[in-house]
């Protein structure tokens, strides 16, 4: 159910006829409901929310979905990938600080005009920093299904070839091309581009690479939002982190956000009477994603062999098969 402040935000948003707020606390009110296993209402909750915001769209003449990038000139096609995430704000588990992160960026963009009228921008460089698998990637398909965006990824191993020159004529084209189509550019596993200048392996032209990301970066006024994201933040050149509005750090999963994890993946399966204490301790040190892809592999197990339910000795396993994994990766 929802919090009294949210009771009183939507009622607010109504009064003041701020749908983006309206429909953003109405989102807060499914990812409040998802945490706490009301799955159901909050898938619910969300597709109203979605098709309060599609007939919206509608009825004033705009468009529904975002345009792509339709024949990309010259090497621009090779240098992104683009999809159209349908995720949601309710479908990421991760720490509170994160979270209020993720809805503080949401906010400035949804509101960006009114910004703009104080002589304001509002956040649309983001610089996403933790280990693997902490839901970095997972953030930036969430913030373009959020905002009705495509999301592009850059492939790097595409933009970053032996003459240090092309290199940067292509870094060109994909802020060019961020000017030009609104979206979610998301620049992964950044420390293979923006490493430290100080290193003594860094050669002349790499810094001049960097320089020019960075003088990108800066210059940037267009409307989409630029993501970078590392698994080595200790890799990246600090001055990096000054060119980005919001550095956000994403830690390994507490105990009660493992739990919530757990929970979310087996909302589809009977799985009363878990003990969560030896849970607890099976989970411990493990990412989001390794803790998903255990939950998923018990569930998956007793749906086949149809067990009536998935047991804790069950998801303890799942547990420590991707433990044993991670170790020897």
């Amino acid at each position: 159910m929802p919090s009294a402040d949210q009771v009183k935000a939507l009622v607010r948003s109504h009064a003041e006829g701020d749908d983006a707020q309206f429909y953003a606390v109405a989102l807060q009110v499914a990812a409040r409901a998802a945490r706490s296993g009301q799955t159901r209402f909050a898938k619910e909750l969300r597709d109203l929310v979605d098709a309060a915001k599609a007939a919206s769209e509608k009825a004033h003449g705009r468009q529904v979905r975002p345009v792509p990038v339709v024949q990309p000139r010259g090497d621009l096609a090779g240098l992104l990938g683009v999809s159209y995430p349908n995720q949601r704000l309710g479908d990421l588990v991760v720490d509170v600080k994160v979270r209020e992160s993720l809805e503080r960026v949401l906010q400035e963009q949804r509101q960006e005009h009114r910004l703009r009228e104080f002589g304001y921008e509002p956040l649309h460089s983001l610089l996403l920093l933790g280990p693997p698998g902490t839901g970095k990637t997972l953030s930036a398909a969430v913030l373009a299904g959020e905002l009705r965006l495509p999301l592009f990824l850059i492939r790097l191993e595409a933009l970053i070839t032996k003459f240090m020159g092309e290199t940067a004529a292509k870094l060109r084209l994909i802020f060019d091309a961020a000017d030009e189509t609104r979206g979610v550019y998301l620049f992964d596993e950044v420390d293979a581009l923006a490493g430290d200048r100080a290193s003594p392996n860094d050669v002349g032209e790499i810094r001049r690479v960097l320089n020019s990301f960075l003088q990108f970066l800066e210059q940037d006024v267009s409307s989409s939002l630029v993501i970078a994201a590392t698994n080595h933040p200790q890799l990246l050149d600090r001055a990096v982190f000054r060119r980005f509005g919001m550095v956000i750090h994403y830690p390994l999963p507490t105990t009660e956000i493992a739990r919530d994890l757990i929970r979310s993946r087996l909302a589809s399966v009977n799985s009363r009477g878990l003990n969560w204490k030896p849970l607890d301790e099976a989970a411990r040190g493990l990412s989001h994603a390794e803790i998903t892809m255990a939950a998923e592999q018990a569930a998956k197990q007793a749906i086949l062999v149809k067990a009536p339910q998935v047991t804790t000795d069950a998801l303890i396993a799942a547990l420590e098969e991707r433990r044993h994994n991670t170790d020897i990766g």
